[in-house]
Order: C-alpha cells, then structure tokens, then sequence
C-alpha cells in the first residue's frame, strides 16, 4: 500500500466512475438499453485511461430494483449497452438495494469500492473515484480512496465545496488531478546495456518524462547495467537511477541466482512503479526483463519484439513491420515510447541531451584541443594502438594540440597512444567530466559509441550544437552516431 505521501506523486492504479450522470446521460430508472447517451469526453477519458493499462470500473446504485421499477435482467441490458458505447470495463458494482434496506454497498458507503478494489487486487487507496454527487464522493472518502467530483446540474453547491477535487466536465479527463494534489505516474525506463546506448534513449526518457503531451508529467526511473548508470544521471527528465546486472546482457554475466532475481524484484515493488518500457537493440529481447518486472506487480510494460509475447507486453511493437529493423537508435527508442503513449513536448526538437556538465578547463588548459578517445567496449570497433598513437602524432606535428581519454582500465593503452607530446587523461575523469572535455573539444576522434554520443548532444541551457564526431568502424553509421549529428565518416 501507498503511504499518504506517495498518493500526491503517483497516478492511481484504477479509475472507478459512478454510471449515471457521469459517464452516461442520467436517465431516472432505466430499464431501456435504447435510452443510453454517453456523456461528453466520456468515451476519450475511458480510452486515455485503458491506453495507459489503468483498469476501469462502474460503481452504480440501482435502487429502481428494490422499488420494482426496473429489473436485474434489464440493468445488466443497460450496462452491456454502456460497454458497447464506452469500451470495456475491468469491474462492475451494482448495488441493488433501496436507501433503507441497511446494505453495505449502497453509496455513500464504501462497500461497492472497497468490493470493486480487491477484486482488482488494489488497495482502495489506489483507486480514485469520479461521480456527480455528494454520494460518490462521500463512498470514497468512506473506502480511503481518492475522488473527483464532475457536477452536472443535479449536483448541489454543498456538494461542489466539499469535494477533495472538482473537475468542470471529463472532456480533460486526461488532465484530472484524481486526488488533491496534481499525480505524477511512476515510469521504469529500461536500457541495461552500454552506456552510449543509455544516452541514445535520452530522447524516449524526455518525452515519457513529459506525460501526456507535455501536461501530466511523469518520475522517470532509469533501470540499467553497471556500464551505462553514469550515462542515465546525465539525461534530463530522469529522478533516480536502478543499477542491476542483467545475467542476458552484462559480459562477464552473472549467474541467474534467486537472490539477483530477488534484488530486482525488491527494487521494483518498492519503488511503486506504476509501467514500464523496456528500451532493447535489434539483438535484445524485452521478454526476460518483462517476465521479472510483471512478477514484481508492473501492470502495463511496453517493448519491442520479434517473438510472440503473451502476456509479458501490454504494448508490443513487431520490428519489420511496426518500424525498420535498422532504424537508428534514438529512434527505435522514441518509437517505443510513442506507442506507449509518450511523444515528445512541444519544441523539443528531439536531439540528443544532457544536463549540465563540470568545467574540464583545469584539465585540459586553455586553446582548442582535439580528442583522441582509443578505447572501445566492442573489439570490433576498436583500432589498433599504435595505429591511433601514429595518428596522435600526425596530429600534434600539423599543430593540433591532442588530448587522449579513457577509463580507469584504459591507462596503460591511453599512454601509449598519448605518447610524449599528446597530454594523457586516462583514467582521471568520470563520465561526466568526460563530457565536458569533450565538449570543449574541436573534434572527437573515437570508435567507441559512448563517448561518440557524449560529444554529440546539446547541453542543457547552453548553446553548444554538438561537437564533430569522426566515428570509425561503426557498426551502422547512421544508426549508431547521435541523431544530433550524421557526423560519422
């Protein structure tokens, strides 16, 4: 269950409306499937909702039963009425009773709500509630859950000021806080491989970020391996970073223990994560990081796969047919989000970007430099040392003035490509100062991805465009260089 706390900052689990005169024109004791008018935005709000895995309930008081004015048999007409006008609904509540009859389900009381939220395996302070009266409002507040008030005519003043939330119609359902402060939805992006992978997500990050074009924004939590964390804390929109070692991608890999498995699903059920979308390669599979986040309790997972899967991804794109499978990165990853539901804000133009960096300047001195970054986590891509230290030398004797990188396991192979004239900072920078030296630089020279990627993006309120690239043997040049630059030669 959530704390009182989280409910501001996290959307609900499920959406339980009141039928009549909230999602169905109010037509007194009907009995007549022929007399059903959905509200306005009725349909728009229900469809939003299902588009976001949220399940969708009705929790109506029928007391024409108990009076004799209508039937069991003809209420169930008109609720499957309701359903082929609306859309399909997770769980319904009918009370049949009168006002005096003493049940436990009839509105005001919590009955029918707390009823609906165990069936949907929810605490009922995971559920909102939208009706039109002082009733609905008032069952809620009875089950612990939360409540908006849409009036309509019938709806009393008394009403409207003590209600927790009002809404002016559900034509914004979208938009409805569904408790008293704005929500914000809890979102796992997952990216468990390098880290110029990570970085290539930044875009898809941004725009799940961004919530429902740009006016329900969204916690972004980055899932990723060892290799690529650093890279994830650079990316605006994200609010924390999960690092796990996923046995299927990290090499050396580790053993598939229950208490690796154990530590994720720990992870992932406290954090609350309310969906996730699970950013892959062209080589990966969604499916295994899918099965483990499911069983960890996330409702609604998207991902692209190649293969059949099941009950692991409530929204699945097939590559070859839902996009190329040699589409760019950045791209792919976008593409994931959008059929997730999240698209890029208004004048985000979808360029690679990262937050702020350090000043390197003590580093590297004053006067343009080129980069000279030698290492790569791929040996394909990878040019032979002496073969970059030669270059360096090239360099340095046509006037450039050279500055080699590369991680704390790369001292050895950045010395010998620095040689005596180049100045070596091998092993002296984390990821984020690395991006500031490369930022500073005239041109980056590199076969590895990650720093390729790092050079490219624009800083956040600055005004750098993204620095040259000279990308060597890349798998794909147009998929693997940032989508900021097709700088690769």
């Amino acid at each position: 269950m959530h704390t009182s706390a989280e409910r501001t900052r996290t959307a609900p689990r499920a959406v339980l409306f009141d039928r009549d005169g909230t999602i169905v024109v109010d037509v007194p004791y009907n009995g007549d499937p022929s007399l059903v008018r959905p509200m306005p935005g009725a349909r728009e709000v229900l469809d939003g909702l299902r588009s976001r895995g949220v399940p969708v309930g009705v929790v109506t008081n029928q007391s024409g039963i108990a009076r004799g004015f209508v039937t069991r048999g003809q209420v169930d007409a008109v609720n499957a009425r309701v359903e082929e006008l609306l859309g399909p609904f997770d769980v319904w509540e009918v009370c049949p009773h009168g006002a005096g009859d003493g049940c436990a389900c009839r509105k005001p009381g919590p009955g029918m709500i707390v009823s609906a939220s165990e069936r949907l395996g929810l605490d009922p302070s995971e559920v909102a509630v939208i009706g039109d009266i002082g009733a609905d409002m008032g069952a809620a507040a009875a089950a612990d859950a939360r409540a908006v008030l849409v009036p309509t005519d019938i709806t009393l003043e008394d009403e409207i000021r003590a209600a927790p939330a009002v809404a002016n119609d559900l034509a914004g359902g979208r938009r409805l806080p569904l408790g008293r402060d704005p929500v914000r939805r809890r979102v796992l992006v997952a990216r468990l491989d390098s880290a110029g992978d990570v970085l290539l997500a930044g875009p898809a990050v941004r725009a799940i970020a961004a919530g429902d074009h740009g006016d329900s924004p969204n916690d972004v939590v980055m899932l990723c391996g060892p290799q690529g964390a650093a890279a994830a804390r650079l990316l605006p929109g994200v609010v924390d970073v999960v690092t796990w070692s996923a046995p299927w991608i990290v090499d050396p890999a580790p053993e598939p223990t229950p208490d690796l498995i154990g530590e994720l699903h720990d992870r992932v059920v406290a954090l609350g994560v309310d969906e996730a979308v699970i950013l892959t390669s062209f080589h990966q599979s969604p499916l295994p990081l899918a099965l483990l986040l499911r069983l960890a309790g996330v409702r609604r997972i998207a991902g692209a796969s190649v293969d059949y899967a099941g009950s692991l991804l409530d929204v699945r794109l097939k590559p070859g047919e839902d996009f190329p499978e040699d589409q760019p990165e950045a791209e792919r990853a976008l593409g994931i989000a959008e059929a997730a539901g999240y698209a890029l804000p208004p004048g985000d133009d979808g360029r690679l970007q990262v937050t702020d960096l350090v000043d390197a300047r003590d580093l590297v001195g004053r006067g343009p430099y080129v980069v000279v970054h030698p290492g790569a986590s791929v040996p394909a891509r990878a040019w032979p040392p002496l073969h970059h230290a030669a270059a360096v030398e090239l360099l340095t004797a046509a006037g450039f003035r050279v500055v080699v990188t590369g991680g704390p396991n790369e001292t050895d192979l950045t010395s010998t490509v620095a040689g005596p004239e180049a100045l070596d900072l091998g092993g002296r920078t984390d990821l984020a100062t690395l991006g500031s030296v490369l930022a500073g630089a005239t041109v980056v020279i590199t076969g590895n991805t990650g720093p390729a990627h790092l050079a490219s993006p624009r800083r956040r309120r600055r005004d750098a465009g993204g620095v040259p690239v000279l990308a060597r043997r890349a798998r794909d040049p147009m998929g693997a260089v940032p989508r900021a630059r097709r700088t690769a030669r």
